[in-house]
């Protein structure tokens, strides 16, 4: 399980500084990560509400490598980061299944670069991240 959480690990990580990146005015990928629709942005998270996107991601980075190297002896709470694991393959199933507009497998905007990017890249990164969560809360 090490090297599939590794991946899981490592992809939120950078996931989560690259909203950092985004927040202090980068633009690299930026047009991939945000829906549109005619040409116009269809969400326009401030700064503050990126910071703390980048912040939530590097938190869930957390919870795979708590899960994976079972080091639940350091925190108190080791049967919330189990109930964390299991909630955040949830999240991440329904991420990838979509709101039946935007995002996910039954998206209706096709033919802009978020949606391209959204079919190659994002729904199987979050179909992976949420079997990855789902294994690794089992396995503790």
């Amino acid at each position: 399980m090490n090297f599939i959480a590794l991946v899981t690990i490592t992809t939120l990580f950078i996931a989560g500084v690259f909203h950092f990146y985004w927040a202090f005015g980068g633009t690299l990928g930026l047009d991939r990560a945000i829906p549109t629709k005619d040409g116009k942005a269809l969400l326009n998270p401030g700064k503050l509400l990126t910071i703390i996107v980048g912040f939530i991601i590097l938190n869930f980075a957390w919870v795979a490598y708590v899960l994976n190297f079972k080091d639940l002896s350091v925190i108190s709470y080791s049967e919330q980061i189990v109930y964390a694991g299991w909630f955040l393959s949830g999240v991440f199933a329904i991420r990838s299944i979509g709101d039946f507009r935007m995002v996910g497998l039954f998206k209706k905007i096709n033919s802009t670069k978020f949606a391209e990017f959204d079919t190659k890249y994002f729904i199987p990164l979050t179909s992976f991240w949420a079997i990855t969560f789902a294994l690794l809360a089992y396995q503790v």
